[in-house]
């Protein structure tokens, strides 16, 4: 098998190849590793590549390549560096559930994917590995901080990846870079064992795929809780890769076309959500403009992330630091990062009690929302992906609040999600006729509702299907 025609399948078009005896899995094996020795150089997507993973165990993706973002989970025995000099060199000691449940699953995973320094950016240009390019436009960020399983997969090394997102980090590089990325429900994945929940409950396991069928059945093969979680959300009634195969029915949508920081969403990605929004109408589905009550300002809103990333951020420099002996300062982290040590550790208690009293006026608040409405529908992102340089000028300027507001004024949309627990996903519908770059549209449902999102996801990839335009760096072009 040839990288060419190797890219030209999904997850599950590989797995259905490899169990029927018409490739075996060392020949797909080998057809990604050429990918990536070829194209990787480009994108700088891995950071490093896994040669000796040994065959996996029987599965529904037996023998299908995979990658793991290199933050979130762990491999035993291999390096878990978090994009960041403080952690360079670190081992892990265990397989985390989710690296279990995807080696049960039949993936091979064939390396690590770059990350922002401790994921604390929408962007994927840590000094530590270096950034991740857009195959779309080489001079352009891949998101973040799931940048480089995003970019891997848009260029085609491998069909899907392992990818996180603690506000925006699956949803934000899937739009940057023309694919699908599914954030599910709080609890949905297990996040441990070392950890119950990541950044205060905020941040959760997911993948990113260049088709919604790869995301359904790879969240088939890896939802559930563990042992001595937290708290186990109610499992889905049937298998999600169903889901697709069932309409959607006639949705109430509540359409944002503009973020909720006051400004205003750059003229494609305008135009892209209204021609979107005109589409749903046209399948049936009320699409309402809405004005969109979450239960505190924006500056409010901002604040409250603040704190729960700057805390979390400040305690995991800690662990490190104590860990590796190495010293919290400008030899091992980045402006950014340092600057959210430094709120963290200068927060009280009383100080993360109000943004947990802050966080469930918005869950209540949304929790009304979606009373009302089936969908929530907005751009993914306001703007075309920066140029690379551009997201993280001057931060050595910014104290914590400043870069957060840097943030979250690149990906204004997402956080909600995040913060009330509920999925939400970033569909690439649409793509700007000047530049040729994909836009993102995000949809969001209830607490706990993959299945109403993925019907309706499934449903958009028919009328509006994207499989058609391939990025400038393509494995399907070798």
């Amino acid at each position: 098998m040839k990288s060419a025609e190797y890219a030209e399948y999904d997850a599950l078009g590989l797995a259905e190849l490899i169990a029927n005896g018409h490739v075996t899995q060392d020949e797909v094996r080998a057809a990604a590793l050429s990918a990536i020795e070829q194209l990787n150089p480009k994108i700088n997507g891995l950071v490093e590549v896994w040669e000796t993973e040994p065959e996996a165990p029987s599965g529904p993706f037996k023998g299908v390549p995979f990658l793991v973002k290199d933050l979130g989970l762990t491999a035993k025995g291999r390096l878990n560096e978090l994009g960041s000099r403080l952690a360079a060199g670190c081992i892990a000691d265990e397989d985390s559930t989710l690296m279990t449940r995807l080696r049960q699953a039949g993936l091979v995973t064939l390396g690590r994917t770059n990350t922002p320094e401790l994921a604390a950016s929408t962007t994927t240009e840590a000094v530590f590995p270096g950034p991740t390019r857009n195959p779309w436009d080489l001079s352009r960020s891949a998101g973040g901080s799931s940048g480089g399983s995003a970019a891997a997969v848009a260029a085609g090394l491998v069909p899907a990846a392992h990818a996180t997102d603690g506000g925006g980090s699956i949803r934000v590089p899937a739009a940057a870079t023309g694919l699908f990325g599914l954030k599910p429900s709080r609890g949905r994945i297990a996040m441990g064992p070392a950890v119950d929940e990541v950044w205060a409950g905020l941040a959760v396991h997911g993948v990113i795929s260049r088709t919604v069928r790869d995301s359904a059945a790879l969240l088939d093969a890896i939802e559930g809780a563990a042992l001595g979680d937290p708290f186990e959300i109610a499992r889905p009634q049937q298998p999600y890769l169903s889901e697709l195969n069932r309409a959607p029915g006639s949705l109430r949508i509540g359409l944002l076309p503009h973020p909720l920081n006051g400004t205003r969403c750059a003229e494609p990605v305008a135009t892209a959500t209204r021609q979107v929004a005109a589409q749903l109408e046209g399948l049936g589905h009320r699409v309402e403009e809405i004005r969109l009550d979450i239960g505190l300002s924006w500056d409010a809103f901002v604040e409250m992330n603040a704190r729960f990333w700057s805390a979390n951020t400040a305690a995991w420099i800690n662990a490190i630091a104590a860990a590796t002996g190495r010293p919290v300062d400008d030899s091992t982290l980045e402006p950014a990062t340092l600057s959210l040590h430094r709120m963290g550790s200068e927060l009280t208690a009383i100080d993360l009690l109000g943004a947990m009293h802050s966080r469930n006026l918005v869950t209540r608040s949304m929790g009304s929302f979606f009373c009302n409405f089936d969908i929530l529908m907005s751009p993914t992102l306001p703007a075309l992906p920066p140029a690379i340089g551009h997201y993280n000028e001057g931060q050595e300027f910014l104290d914590g609040r400043g870069w957060m507001d840097r943030v979250f004024s690149h990906s204004p949309f997402t956080a909600l999600a995040n913060v009330t627990g509920s999925p939400a996903m970033s569909m690439p519908l649409a793509f700007d006729p000047h530049t040729g770059l994909p836009i993102g549209m995000q949809f969001s449902a209830g607490f706990g509702r993959e299945d109403r999102l993925l019907r309706l996801a499934g449903q958009l990839e028919g009328v509006l299907p994207w499989a058609g335009r391939k990025p400038e760096v393509w494995a399907g072009k070798l």
